[in-house]
């Protein structure tokens, strides 16, 4: 993991050019716009909102009370009578408690009611949700015993993304915010994330493992009526969220009305124009001045529909430009979307920069003031005709790219961190690049070609690929669970 994201440093658009395998999108659970960030995981799953305000453990005197208060508005026949907090069920050697079980029923009936679809039956949801925690219990064991970590930069980008879904502007800033409301909450939280993206890691590798597409799989898709569905078009989106101040279940009647309220009238000014700031300010100094949060949003720019999150790529996808979704109810606020442009990608020429690079890395071990005197003496070097390559095989710290003296083949636009491209793009043909700083470290890149390429067939036939992935993929994840939980030891309790 840390190869591919050190080596392509943070690739971070939704478009595969580089025919990277179409698995890692259809498996990817974490959403990726500016509003909402809450990492999902499996049914039993708390937000990392609530995660965070209820970072002890659910074993304490009052959580247990709570958990009493959750289970008789639910009606659910949860019936270990022995104890207040015994054990629901044995998996392996790890214990599952009842007050888990009905803490994470809370969380699920919370999110059906949220979603407005029909609530199970009682026993049903029980069944359900009980299944699931084995089933993210035995994952767990499967991530401790492969020693299974996600990179810390991955790690850090999802957090960013909770924290600006909270109007927080640094993880410093959510670290002081958690903590100052309850000790301790912002480790909680860490660890939260890193046991999801684990979690995360741990799928995508055993379904891919599961699911073959070969080239002539591709060639018979592409040949089929169904292909001609296939679009390679981008939406821009203006996305506003009112957001609520805890989890649906537990904010009051007023607030739901004047949230619901306020997404309405959003929808009326983004109706109007599509200066997505005007709509913030208006509502911020009208009719959202007293809410309970700020409201959040703004323009989205391009996205394709595969790298939006599922529920916002349904809405948009059948809008003519210009519409706008009614108010749409998620567990952590109502979301507002409107269509402003849709263009297609049907002929994609696109330049590109061959480019190398030496990367000193920042970490614990290397200081920010260490790692730049470095690049400093390897720019000094350059400057007195040091051969490029041998310096990024020699010193380089990116593992993914060091052995290919600095090599990263072609590059395109939106594949790099801002700070790499911009420099990328300064840079002459033939030229390097003086030092220059990214989340990753210090750079030095040195351009040696430039050239316009056309990857529309790259484009469709990794569309294609990734089609036939997610239809084969669900299948997938299910055989490899069910198999898991077989070769398991299982014990339920009464």
């Amino acid at each position: 993991m840390t190869v591919l994201t050190t080596s392509r440093l943070a690739i971070k658009n939704a478009r595969n050019i580089t025919a990277t395998p179409a698995h890692s999108v259809a498996l990817k659970k974490l959403t990726h716009t500016l509003m909402v960030s809450t990492v999902l995981g499996t049914l039993g799953t708390l937000s990392l909102s609530a995660q965070a305000a209820d970072a002890k453990t659910d074993t304490t005197e009052s959580n247990t009370a709570a958990i009493a208060t959750s289970t008789a508005s639910a009606n659910t026949p949860v019936s270990v009578r022995e104890s207040t907090n015994g054990m629901i069920a044995l998996v392996n050697d790890t214990p599952i408690l009842k007050s888990q079980l009905v803490s994470a029923m809370a969380t699920a009936q919370a999110r059906i009611q949220a979603s407005g679809q029909p609530a199970p039956s009682a026993q049903r949801l029980q069944n359900d949700v009980l299944n699931s925690l084995i089933l993210r219990q035995l994952q767990l064991d499967m991530v401790k015993r492969a020693g299974i970590r996600p990179d810390a930069d991955v790690v850090n980008q999802s957090l960013a993304r909770f924290a600006q879904s909270q109007g927080l502007t640094s993880l410093s800033q959510l670290q002081q915010t958690l903590d100052a409301k309850q000790p301790g909450s912002y480790a909680s939280l860490r660890a939260q994330v890193i046991e999801e993206e684990s979690l995360k890691a741990l799928q995508q590798s055993q379904v891919a493992n599961r699911v073959r597409i070969t080239e002539q799989d591709i060639d018979a898709f592409l040949a089929s009526p169904e292909a001609q569905r296939l679009q390679s078009a981008e939406y821009r989106t203006i996305h506003i969220r009112i957001p609520f101040s805890d989890d649906y279940n537990r904010i009051t009647e007023s607030e739901k009305q004047t949230a619901l309220q306020i997404a309405q009238q959003a929808k009326n000014l983004l109706m109007n124009t599509d200066d997505a700031q005007s709509v913030l300010d208006e509502l911020s100094a009208g009719i959202a001045k007293n809410y309970v949060a700020p409201v959040q949003g703004g323009d989205m720019g391009y996205h394709e529909a595969s790298g939006l999150p599922t529920d916002i790529a349904k809405q948009i996808t059948p809008l003519n430009v210009g519409q706008v979704t009614e108010p749409q109810i998620t567990p952590e606020g109502i979301d507002v979307v409107k269509l402003v442009d849709k263009r297609n990608n049907d002929n994609m020429i696109i330049p590109q920069w061959k480019v190398r690079h030496i990367l000193i890395k920042t970490d614990e071990q290397n200081s920010d003031a260490l790692a730049e005197q470095k690049i400093n003496d390897l720019y000094e070097q350059l400057r007195h005709d040091a051969d490029f390559s041998a310096l990024a095989s020699t010193y380089s710290n990116d593992p993914g790219s060091a052995g290919r003296g600095g090599d990263l083949d072609w590059v395109a636009e939106g594949q790099m961190v801002p700070e790499f491209e911009e420099m990328m793009k300064r840079t002459p043909k033939g030229d390097y690049s003086i030092p220059f700083k990214s989340q990753f470290g210090w750079h030095i890149l040195k351009v040696e070609d430039t050239r316009e390429k056309d990857v529309s067939d790259t484009v469709k036939r990794n569309l294609a690929r990734e089609a036939l992935y997610q239809r084969l993929a669900p299948q997938a994840q299910e055989d490899w669970l069910q198999e898991l939980r077989a070769n398991a030891y299982i014990q339920i309790f009464d």
